[in-house]
């Protein structure tokens, strides 16, 4: 999944006085693969400008390919699936938003095993770093040392996804459950699946039944709302969006069971990211094939989504070429769509319940990967 994910936030459209933002700068650090280089770029408080600090991007190692700052603001970590790397990076993170990268960097995989480490994403307490391996198949997790951000495998690590292919993954808000989309997984069927496991300080344990059928063909987006009631999953070769309920009841506690009205179809080509708005009052949807973002406002009784009709066409608002990732900015007045067509790059959209409102498009030199912020 991650080798069309488009992750970057570069330049948003100056605003004089910005009612209810922080008065801190938060700093932006995006992997680019193809150069092996991290930058690193300033976002102004008042207007969400960047401004690449001086002496970046850094170079990281080979493929760096995702990144994620510890919530602690202190520590900064980079997976390296490139050839030869297979590797952690561990950098500490200034006042100033500079860097400085901490050696060894922490392998992953042992024997010579190619774990391709392409996903990392931090538990909300920043006690463990869980990293997807796309080359084998399984997630690796880490303790963090939380004076140093020190990495040291858990026991029992890494933990098989039975042998498919992971496409994405995803914490619950609370840290308590962890979601894998894999490619296939249902016998006689395309279908892809979602992999639900429960965690116990840091250990993965398979729920019972581990697999539940996406309902749809490579479920690449995953999205789950603030409450962590509802996992809406994306399926890309099929054009349509699954609901579940994350532990109904009657059910067993993370059991995933597909409520009624989905899975919701998709009048769009080829699904690939879902966003979900930190209240969780909106459903943003990345199509791919037509080129744009769909919009929908969720139900808050059943969790389905429910098309935005103040939307500029059909619930959906026009990108450029292939919109592959969706992101917010740090204070929740932009969304920022990542687009991997001709002219790759950045549109930033001012948001205004739910609409969105093109502001401006920026072109990108080789294609970012992942993004990380600072809050």
């Amino acid at each position: 999944m991650l080798q069309k994910a488009l992750v970057l936030v570069f330049v948003v459209a100056g605003i004089a006085g910005c009612m209810g933002c922080s008065t801190s700068s938060h700093y932006v650090y995006a992997t680019l693969p193809a150069v092996s280089q991290l930058a690193v770029y300033r976002e102004d408080p008042y207007s969400g400008t960047l401004t690449e600090l001086s002496g970046t991007p850094y170079t990281v190692g080979d493929g760096a390919h995702s990144v994620v700052v510890h919530p602690s603001g202190k520590f900064l970590y980079v997976a390296n699936p490139g050839q030869g790397e297979n590797d952690i990076s561990l950098f500490n993170i200034a006042s100033n938003g500079y860097l400085t990268e901490v050696p060894p960097r922490t392998p992953v995989g042992t024997n010579g095993n190619a774990s391709q480490p392409t996903l990392l994403v931090m538990d909300p307490a920043g006690n463990y770093l869980y990293v997807m391996n796309a080359g084998s198949s399984n997630i690796s997790v880490f303790s963090t040392d939380s004076s140093s951000g020190a990495l040291a495998p858990i026991v029992g690590s890494p933990f098989s996804v039975g042998g498919l292919t992971p496409l994405n993954m995803l914490l619950t808000p609370s840290g308590s459950l962890l979601y894998v989309s894999v490619a296939g997984g249902q016998p006689g069927s395309a279908n892809g699946s979602i992999e639900g496991f429960s965690v116990n300080a840091g250990a993965l344990q398979p729920l019972s039944p581990p697999l539940t059928s996406s309902f749809g063909v490579n479920p690449n987006g995953l999205g789950i709302d603030p409450t962590g009631s509802y996992l809406y999953a994306a399926n890309t070769q099929s054009n349509a969006i699954t609901i579940f309920a994350i532990g109904a009841p009657n059910t067993l506690p993370g059991s995933l069971t597909q409520v009624q009205g989905s899975p919701l179809a998709d009048i769009y080509n080829d699904p690939f990211f879902v966003l979900l708005d930190p209240k969780g009052q909106f459903l943003y949807v990345a199509n791919q094939g037509s080129n744009n973002v769909a919009v929908y406002s969720i139900s808050p009784t059943t969790g389905l989504p429910v098309a935005l009709t103040t939307s500029t066409s059909a619930f959906a608002f026009t990108t450029e070429g292939s919109p592959s990732f969706l992101a917010e900015d740090p204070n929740g007045n932009y969304l920022f769509v990542g687009n991997q067509g001709n002219g790759a790059g950045v549109q930033a959209f001012g948001v205004n319940s739910g609409n969105l409102n093109p502001l401006f498009t920026y072109g990108v030199g080789n294609t970012p990967s992942s993004i990380a912020v600072t809050q």
